[in-house]
């Protein structure tokens, strides 16, 4: 039996979970995995990276364990970025002069941290959220008793905050939207949230933007001036803001998508038919996911694919979150910002026990498309077990935990 060769570019949570569900389909040994990783490390968790902030070590957040690594059926290469794709040729070109054939090639090169393009933001003492280097980074530089901003709102942002909190800085948060978090939940889970870490001490400031990080006799970021003349001391400065799609490399003839990322169809098909995209690089039918649990669908879609047995296409996945943040509960599903045509809202508001609860109804009044908790998730699992279906007892009582029947 002839044994074909996938190529995998990067090995992030996405790309080793591609991995994974390849040597566990592979029975006959039909497939040879090259993975070529641009960091130092094989896969870990980046959704627990704060935890690093806290105490935990690296060895704690890795995800290839010695079985899959010692699989012969398996090739990792650290340290190596791809930087080419010959598509005539069927080989990848990595920045360090290797090459490497494939018969498939699977492109899961993530995404980069978007930083602001302010004056100061490339000046020492400023850093991003996103690998294990730079939350080591951060923790060396550290100053308890300190003020620290981060740049950037939303549940990697907050994750920061909290990190930081814990090595005994005093945190700042900038945010360019009207509230916290606001892709996940609405203005008054935002609000709440906001009031709940700012009792715990953490500064929060939005909508606001920074408009320079400016620096000390030392030479390093020592403050940040927002865009409203507010200045903020800083001893050190955290931009997590966001990412953009890694879709840089060379490979004349792939589309990228209109926001970046390499555009694919429901099967995370490349134009090429040799060519898929999985994870926060891919644009499928145009749009990017920048979470991790769309990613892991993709990697299994592809998996499945490449292995020839039954399988469903990508069709999204469920962004639905119940959160912990600086000891907050957070949570957020469906339609939270009540979008849909007709949508109705019922909220439940405790401004004494800092508590807010919403679920949006369609325009019936009757099927759950959402909702919104801060303060209190004990609701969660019974609302998001009732998202698309019918009520089950009066909005109040769901709100409440847990609910009773009217």
């Amino acid at each position: 039996m002839t044994t074909r060769t996938l190529v995998v570019a990067g090995h992030g949570m996405a790309g080793h979970r591609l991995v994974e569900e390849m040597l566990a389909g592979d029975r006959h040994g039909r497939w040879r995995i090259v993975v070529l990783a641009e960091e130092e490390r094989p896969a870990y968790d980046r959704v627990a990276l704060s935890t690093l902030l806290g105490g935990a070590r690296a060895d704690d957040l890795a995800l290839a364990g010695p079985a899959v690594l010692a699989d012969r059926r398996l090739r990792l290469r650290l340290n190596t970025k791809v930087s080419a794709v010959d598509r005539r040729a069927r080989r990848v070109m990595c920045a360090d002069g290797t090459e490497f054939g494939y018969d498939a090639l699977v492109l899961a090169t993530g995404s980069r941290p978007f930083v602001p393009p302010v004056a100061g933001h490339g000046l020492p003492g400023c850093f991003v959220y996103r690998t294990v280097q730079d939350v080591e980074a951060i923790r060396a530089a550290a100053v308890p008793g300190r003020a620290a901003v981060v740049v950037g709102g939303g549940l990697l942002g907050l994750e920061a905050a909290g990190g930081l909190r814990l090595l005994g800085m005093r945190p700042h948060v900038v945010e360019f939207a009207p509230w916290l978090m606001a892709q996940q939940i609405d203005e008054g889970g935002g609000r709440v949230l906001a009031e709940a870490i700012t009792r715990l001490g953490v500064r929060v400031h939005c909508p606001s933007a920074v408009h320079a990080v400016g620096a000390g006799p030392d030479g390093r970021a020592d403050r940040v001036e927002l865009d409203d003349g507010t200045v903020l001391d800083a001893a050190l400065v955290v931009f997590a803001a966001g990412v953009r799609p890694r879709d840089e490399l060379h490979a004349p003839g792939l589309v990228r998508g209109e926001r970046g990322g390499f555009l694919v169809d429901t099967w995370c098909r490349t134009a090429d038919e040799h060519i898929f995209a999985i994870g926060e690089c891919a644009a499928v039918e145009g749009r990017c996911h920048g979470l991790a649990a769309p990613g892991l669908r993709m990697a299994e879609t592809v998996a499945r694919r490449l292995l020839g047995v039954p399988g469903e296409a990508f069709t999204g996945a469920d962004t639905s979150a119940s959160l912990k943040l600086l000891g907050v509960e957070v949570a957020g599903f469906g339609d939270a910002h009540a979008r849909s045509h007709g949508a109705v809202e019922y909220v439940r508001e405790d401004r004494r026990a800092g508590t807010y609860a919403k679920v949006v109804l369609d325009a019936d009044g009757r099927t759950v498309l959402g909702g919104v908790l801060a303060g209190d998730t004990r609701a969660y699992p019974v609302l998001r077990a009732l998202l698309g279906r019918p009520l089950t007892a009066c909005p109040d009582d769901l709100l409440a935990a847990p609910p009773a029947r009217c």
